[in-house]
């Protein structure tokens, strides 16, 4: 038999915003549902030393924190779901999810906090040395590499941001890019190629991001020339890939409106979606900041939005009741 759960509030992710989300519905008395997904705990589960979020004087563990946020939302009330949602119906309330098992979620509200997906190159040995030397943040980890060689690889404004905000660590940073021209934006451009600190190597493609010996981690690229095919190397600390995010958003299109790169839209100020009733936070709406602090603080924004959409509801529920009732009785 199929099992079917239903709930006040309905969360797709348990990274930083679901999980607050979580918290604060649960204190709402909404006794919120979290599906984790295919990742739980979200990208921080990737991640080994956090060091900017508020709270810790000293370096913390990614899944550490995940783990506590986990705990303090089920203390309060959540209840954590190992399942994946395959299909949507948002047409009507309450939705009606459905997981790759066939069990059921049905929620009068809904809030997603699916995330984000940092693009890679695809190379063997990028995801051996990620957390060694290789990574897809330079805000969040680039206080590493405070006076060492660092190199960003895109062409994008992603690319550009991050080679610039790199110099407030370092004296020497290389922007790669495989071709002889940046997408970036005009102003980001200017910027970029008038800072004394960066140099920028065109044409060239990552053929090998190369470790040390033992746990060194990272110590240089091995590039090739988009064009003529050389091979060349570059020593760094740090490799920094900067290609764009993919938002977890594919069950969503056709459901939900999202903008041109795929991330959902919200109003402006808030977390409610085209949806009445549907809310998001997180990196699933956010392609400038992508911090998990900033997850954290749209999570709890989202499960307020959510607690007041109900509280209208059931009250214009009750008005329209009462004035059913007033009519019979006349």
């Amino acid at each position: 038999m199929t099992a079917t759960h239903s709930t006040r509030m309905l969360i797709l992710g348990s990274g930083p915003a679901g999980l607050s989300a979580a918290i604060y519905g649960a204190r709402a008395g909404m006794a919120p549902i979290v599906v984790q997904g295919i990742q739980p705990g979200g990208q921080l589960t990737t991640t080994t030393d956090v060091e900017n979020y508020p709270g810790f004087r000293d370096v913390i563990q990614g899944p550490w924190l995940m783990e506590e946020m986990q705990a303090q939302a089920e203390h309060v009330g959540a209840q954590m779901m190992y399942d994946t949602i395959v299909s949507v119906d948002l047409s009507q309330r309450p939705f009606r999810l459905i997981g790759d098992g066939g069990t059921i979620y049905v929620g009068d509200t809904l809030v997603i906090a699916t995330g984000a997906q940092a693009r890679w190159l695809g190379l063997e040995s990028e995801t051996r040395l990620r957390g060694q030397g290789v990574s897809a943040c330079a805000t969040c980890d680039g206080f590493f590499y405070r006076g060492k060689k660092v190199a960003v690889i895109g062409g994008g404004n992603t690319a550009v941001e991050e080679a610039l905000y790199l110099t407030n660590h370092s004296h020497d940073v290389t922007l790669i890019h495989r071709r002889d021209g940046l997408r970036a934006e005009k102003i980001l451009q200017e910027r970029l190629f008038a800072h004394p600190n960066i140099k920028v190597l065109w044409n060239k493609a990552v053929d090998r991001f190369v470790g040390g010996e033992g746990n060194q981690g990272l110590i240089a690229l091995d590039l090739k020339d988009t064009r003529s095919g050389e091979l060349s190397r570059i020593d760094v600390d740090g490799g920094f890939v900067a290609i764009g995010h993919h938002p977890a958003t594919e069950l969503f299109h056709g459901h939900i409106a999202l903008d041109e790169d795929g991330y959902i839209e919200v109003e402006p100020g808030t977390t409610r979606t085209s949806v009445e009733g549907v809310f998001a936070c997180g990196d699933v709406t956010d392609k400038v900041y992508r911090q998990a602090i900033t997850a954290a603080g749209t999570g709890c924004m989202a499960a307020l939005d959510a607690e007041r959409f109900l509280a209208e509801a059931d009250f214009e529920t009750v008005s329209q009741h009462n004035a059913q009732h007033a009519a019979a009785a006349a």
